[in-house]
């Protein structure tokens, strides 16, 4: 297969764990016989230092022209005095809108090996497997009317939603839960929000299409507790876009780290691959971040752009059986006589551990 992906590095820790990702994609390529083709462009502050723009134009060229594009992350506090359209942040939000990717897809695994790394308690954590679908492009964060009035005294936002939006961020979700579990929370704030009233009915609505599929609605607040307490009682959750965001973050615990959570953004003219975790500025450039969130994303890409299944499970594979022989970075805690490893050391741990698993298969088809 020939596979043309966009790389956007970004800022901070992003060009480190990106560059991992890709450590890993090449080396499925070279195992698989794949031909995958990289294109690096700026976004975020690399885009407004290189070209004056979060999202240069030949960026955004460049991603609508791939079959999927790779972002490691964006943000600096050195841009916080300008305008938030001219912000890092500004440039990913105009992507996903540009892309059309309406369905963020955020799995969250908590791995037997990194159980202990939680700072819930084992029993509570151990064996959970949940998938945050997050409606992507509208919300919060995409309506209009926007902005700061001209005393700079009050500011505004708009939260929108219509039937068409919902429905179709709906389907992904109940589509995603009938190849899992078959359950479904659908998560809102129905007893305060016009939007969230409107959420429930339409996924109501669409739930009757999927009757195999067990549906619950949750308030968000009640969720933010649920799945600290009970994360195991969840499978598919389905929520908007500000919801999401700060839910899928909130579940980064039951993973262990920010640092292992990846991200899908699909269904729109291309598909976006990025982990969840920020540019985190502090920690740049001193190979300590933990690339396994991006390499997780570089898993998603090979699976739901590539349909590249078997690859997928294989690079998934290979993360469990580096955390399961005890290596960690350093955002991993907990645990005696682990072994704590550097960003590009962690990248060439996976992707040795991929080379074999490929070895180990085509010498059993061999036979």
């Amino acid at each position: 297969m020939r596979l043309n992906i966009t790389i956007l590095p970004g800022d901070g820790v992003g060009p480190e764990v990106t560059a991992e990702a890709v450590r890993v994609l090449c080396t499925v390529a070279d195992a698989y016989g794949h031909e995958f083709a990289f294109d690096e462009r700026p976004v975020g502050g690399a885009g407004i230092e290189q070209a004056g723009s979060p999202l240069p134009r030949a960026t955004l060229d460049a991603c609508l022209a791939s079959d999927a594009v790779l972002l490691g992350a964006v943000g600096s506090s050195q841009y916080d005095g300008l305008a938030a359209s001219l912000r890092p942040e500004a440039g990913l939000l105009a992507l996903r809108s540009a892309a059309g990717a309406f369905a963020n897809l955020r799995p969250v695994v908590c791995h037997e090996a990194t159980a202990e790394c939680s700072p819930l308690r084992e029993e509570v954590v151990r064996g959970s497997d949940v998938l945050i679908v997050r409606e992507l492009t509208g919300g919060l964060y995409f309506g209009e009317p926007r902005g700061t009035e001209e005393d700079g005294a009050s500011a505004f936002n708009t939260m929108r939603y219509t039937d068409v939006e919902v429905e179709r961020v709906a389907r992904v979700a109940f589509e995603a839960a009938r190849g899992r579990r078959n359950k479904l929370t659908s998560v809102d704030k129905a007893n305060v929000l016009e939007t969230s009233r409107l959420w429930r009915e339409v996924v109501s609505r669409v739930a009757r299409e999927y009757p195999e599929v067990a549906v619950e609605h949750m308030y968000v607040d009640a969720c933010a507790m649920h799945l600290m307490t009970n994360p195991r009682g969840f499978d598919v959750v389905l929520t908007e876009n500000l919801f999401g965001d700060i839910l899928s973050d909130e579940a980064a615990v039951i993973a262990g780290s920010l640092g292992m959570l990846a991200s899908a953004s699909v269904g729109g003219h291309v598909d976006i691959y990025e982990p969840v975790h920020g540019s985190a500025p502090d920690i740049a450039g001193r190979d300590i971040a933990n690339p396994l969130g991006a390499i997780a994303s570089a898993a998603l890409l090979l699976r739901h752009t590539a349909r590249l299944e078997q690859e997928a499970q294989d690079v998934e594979a290979a993360v469990r059986g580096v955390l399961e022989a005890g290596y960690r970075t350093a955002d991993l805690r907990g645990g005696k006589g682990r072994c704590i490893v550097g960003t590009a050391e962690m990248g060439a741990l996976v992707s040795d551990a991929v080379a074999e698993l490929a070895d180990m298969r085509h010498a059993y088809h061999a036979v």
